[in-house]
């Protein structure tokens, strides 16, 4: 019988060691939030090109579906994360997850626990991408680096709530910069002025920066290979946590005062 005490993994040197490899580990897997946006329309046709797009890098996504409009979890979620999730193609896993960040808020008004725990039970996965509101996304992503992907449309009131999310998550997460996914046709004529309009004032009286954007079309056949515009938004999103992960900064001073 092996001894359940020992390791053939090496020890590490000191507590500053220990914590940069549990850190480093925690790297692997792309942690992406989804501002889910009630005044814009096909959020599953943004979801799916999105998850395509991952697939062309590689990649097998978990779509984690929290927003207000999105399916009631199966009453097994509460109890079996795993055996709730369902597989929808080769590279992708979904699970309805409508009010459960909610219903896991530890006493600091945190969902990051339930958002590693949810990651966890699908070791498959290389992304995690979490459709919900703004306010649940905080939740979840207090004290985790990300670039929040913004739904909008070609209506002025989803941009409004567009901008809304963004000044949330700035004040709540410090996440200053966002990629825009405008849901509209391909030639759309109002495309680039709502996309510098929304860049523009979240720049001028939020200081937070418009990365990239892309237009998602409604009217896309589900086969259709994502654009250009699309795989680029994804690479960059990949590659922004593919370095390993930083050790939070209470943890760094922590360390600097105490290295053993």
């Amino acid at each position: 019988m092996r001894d359940f005490y020992a390791s053939t993994d090496a020890m590490p040197l000191d507590q500053a060691d220990g914590l940069r490899r549990l850190f480093a580990g925690a790297a692997a897997r792309c942690m992406i939030p989804l501002v889910a946006n009630p005044h814009a329309a096909f959020p599953a046709v943004v979801i799916e090109r999105l998850t395509l797009a991952f697939a062309a890098a590689g990649r097998h996504t978990l779509v984690i579906d929290a927003a207000d409009a999105s399916p009631a979890p199966a009453e097994l979620a509460r109890l079996d994360l795993a055996a709730a999730m369902e597989p929808l193609g080769r590279d992708v896993t979904y699970l309805a997850a409508r009010g459960l960040p909610l219903a896991h808020v530890d006493t600091r008004g945190s969902a990051a626990g339930w958002l590693d725990a949810v990651a966890d039970a699908a070791p498959q996965a290389d992304v995690v991408l979490v459709h919900a509101g703004p306010s649940e996304l905080a939740r979840m992503f207090q004290r985790r680096p990300a670039r929040p992907l913004v739904i909008g449309a070609d209506h002025p009131e989803s941009i409004k709530h567009a901008y809304a999310a963004v000044k949330l998550l700035a004040q709540r997460c410090s996440l200053m910069t966002f990629d825009l996914l405008l849901v509209a046709a391909p030639e759309s004529p109002r495309a680039l002025h709502i996309v510098n309009s929304l860049a523009g004032c979240a720049d001028g009286f939020l200081g937070c920066l418009l990365h990239d954007w892309a237009v998602v079309d409604p009217a896309s056949a589900l086969d259709a290979p994502p654009t250009d515009a699309l795989l680029r938004v994804a690479r960059a999103q990949l590659s922004l946590q593919a370095a390993p992960a930083a050790i939070p900064m209470h943890v760094a001073a922590s360390l600097a005062v105490h290295p053993d």
